[in-house]
């Protein structure tokens, strides 16, 4: 059992690492401020209860259902922040979350890829919903991007008599397919250069390897899943702007 002194020396060796990335972010001028230590500040706060809710939740299984309506809204409320500078960004966000998570979880369940007990629930749908927010984020980041920068494309689409969506279409296409780069990589090299937290998670909890690379194939798919399904939803949303989204206020 942990002692004092044993999290005390924890505490300390994670300080030391938020320190180093805090230096490193400021003489490199990437600008990151104090956002790497107020974000882990606060991933303990929430983590510690998170804890403590979980052992709730795992001897009265009836609460697993309000715990993932927590980190379903959570999720959205995070992503569609980031995207509320787009036309109805926050309603799009909102619903690829939902969407990629819905589908890649009763996908697993359905196919009994994984047996339907709460432990396994919530660790799948934790991982799950986190990457549809990823997903939501960077597919309407990206696809913002893209807009400013093929703006006369979009343009000249409109002036043919194309619908907004197909004006669009294109540039959602390319922003899903970048979003989903980094996972796709991160899944080919599994097992040579990563060892996936899911699958290391399982060994620690006394899993077999075999039933570890299992569980981690189960959510590797699920995550390529909710992830497509979020970004492709989340830019067809915001592709049916009647604006021209690289347009300032001033000129629509």
């Amino acid at each position: 059992m942990a002692t004092v002194q044993d999290y005390v020396w924890f505490g300390a060796g994670l300080l030391v690492l938020v320190a180093a990335t805090c230096l490193v972010g400021w003489r490199s001028g990437v600008g990151l401020g104090w956002s790497p230590l107020t974000s882990l500040a606060r991933a303990v706060l929430q983590l510690s209860v998170v804890a403590v809710l979980l052992r709730g939740i795992l001897s009265v299984p009836g609460t697993v259902v309000a715990f993932l309506a927590l980190m379903l809204a959570t999720a959205s409320w995070t992503a569609s922040g980031r995207l509320r500078e787009l036309w109805h960004g926050r309603r799009a966000a909102v619903a690829g979350v939902a969407a990629g998570a819905a589908v890649a979880l009763t996908s697993i369940f359905l196919l009994r890829l994984v047996d339907l007990e709460v432990r396994y629930l919530v660790a799948v749908a934790g991982i799950i919903i986190g990457s549809a927010m990823s997903a939501a984020t960077l597919a309407g980041r990206n696809f913002l991007r893209g807009c400013r920068h093929r703006r006369d494309e979009i343009e000249a689409w409109l002036s043919l008599g194309a619908t907004p969506a197909r004006a669009h279409l294109d540039i959602g296409q390319e922003a899903v397919r970048e979003s989903l780069l980094a996972n796709l990589d991160q899944t080919r090299s599994t097992g040579l250069v990563t060892l996936p937290g899911a699958f290391v998670g399982a060994l620690f909890g006394g899993a077999s390897p075999a039933e570890a690379a299992r569980f981690q194939l189960v959510v590797l798919a699920g995550i390529a899943l909710s992830m497509t399904v979020c970004g492709v939803l989340v830019t067809r949303l915001l592709g049916r702007s009647p604006y021209v989204l690289g347009a300032t206020a001033d000129e629509r």
